[in-house]
Order: structure tokens, then sequence, then C-alpha cells
């Protein structure tokens, strides 16, 4: 009985296979490479539309963070702040100055200014500042010395391994709540041993199980 596919149809499905196979591994990289989130870099550092330095206002006129992320000691999330804010200063402060005009034309018009979001964990994910302020967890254990910033970058990995592995051993990273917004702060002893007496106090237990953070 003669074959029905010649000696070189082995040839041709491998040839053929090979190519669908790594075509399907290169589409795969290609889509993965272009859809990645450039925003859990650590270093991500986009060009704002107006430029703001945290360095000026936070570390030389020692702003407190909470005057323009008013939110963060009693929401889920952190502001940003709305122009009105920045008028209040900026009214009577170099109101004419040309690095502001686009903040007086928000004001002016009520459209807002679309900063860009810098920390921005994805959507699966659920993070409590209110949570975080009121244990004792400083500003900068999750977004660096900002005050020493002028444009505002991503310090930290802000990944599940890094999160998880505060919660598991919370002590180094507490401090008196209301110091949280000093972002110098040098403790006087052990910084963990400070940590560890305000989790006994006020009776911490950070969540390690999944549904902590994903629900």
């Amino acid at each position: 009985m003669a074959a029905i596919f010649s000696k070189s149809s082995d040839l041709i499905l491998k040839v053929v296979g090979a190519v669908v196979g790594l075509g399907a591994v290169s589409g795969i990289a290609a889509f993965a490479y272009l859809s990645y989130p450039t925003v859990i870099d650590i270093g991500y550092q986009p060009e704002q539309p107006v430029a703001y330095s945290h360095k000026l206002h936070a570390g030389e006129l020692g702003m407190n963070c909470f005057y323009c992320h008013s939110t963060v000691y009693r929401g889920a999330f952190a502001a940003i702040p709305g122009t009105e804010t920045c008028m209040g200063c900026h009214s009577q402060v170099r109101p004419a100055s040309p690095r502001l005009e686009k903040v007086r034309n928000s004001y002016e018009t009520g459209e807002p200014i679309h900063w860009l979001k810098i920390h921005d964990l994805p959507d699966y994910v659920f993070f409590n500042h209110r949570a975080h302020i009121g244990a004792g967890v400083s500003c900068v254990t999750c977004h660096g010395r900002v005050d020493q910033m002028v444009e505002v970058r991503q310090e930290k990995p802000l990944n599940m391994a890094w999160c998880v592995d505060c919660h598991r051993n919370p002590a180094p990273n507490i401090r008196p709540a209301a110091l949280v917004t000093q972002l110098d702060w040098v403790p006087e002893g052990d910084p963990a041993e400070i940590g560890r007496k305000i989790i006994e106090e006020k009776k911490l237990n950070p969540p390690t199980n999944c549904s902590g953070c994903h629900r």
C-alpha cells in the first residue's frame, strides 16, 4: 500500500510546528514587554504637567504632607490636592510667576490639572492609607525622602513580597503616629524596639493572608 504522506512531510511538519511555536512565544513576549506597567518600576519618575518641587515645599519650607494629601489619615486613598489648595498660598506668593500659569488657568476655569500618579498599585490590591498612618507607618517607609526630591520618583518596589515582609516584621517601620510625616525623624535608640512597644500598645496585627490585601 502506497504511503499517504511523503517522507518529507515529517520534516515539513516539524519546521511548521517550530515556526508556529516560536511565533507564539515571540508574540507573548512582545505583548508582555509592550504592556508592562512602567509605574511599578523603581525609579519611575514621569514629567508632571506643572513643575512642583517637593524638596522646596516639604523640605525647605517644611510643609506637612497632610496639608496637600489631606485624606491619608482618614481615608483609603491619598488625595491629590485641588488647585484651590495651591492658590491658598500662591494667590499671595509669586502670584504672577510664569511657572504657575497652568495653576492659575485651572483655578479660573475649574478644569483640573491632570497630575500623573507615581505610586500606582494594581487594581486587585487593596491598600488603606488610614490604617497604615494610624498604625504609625511613616510616609517615608513607602515613598522615600520626598522632602529631598525636586521631582518625586518611586524608590520602593511596592511588590507583594516587599509588603508581606513588612507585615511579617512591622516593628522597624512603626513610629509614634504623630511623627509619620516627619520624614527626617531619627529615633533615639533601636527603632525596632520602639516599634514593638507601639505594636503591643495598639495591639497591631497586620494580616499576612491573601484576603488582607486582595478583596
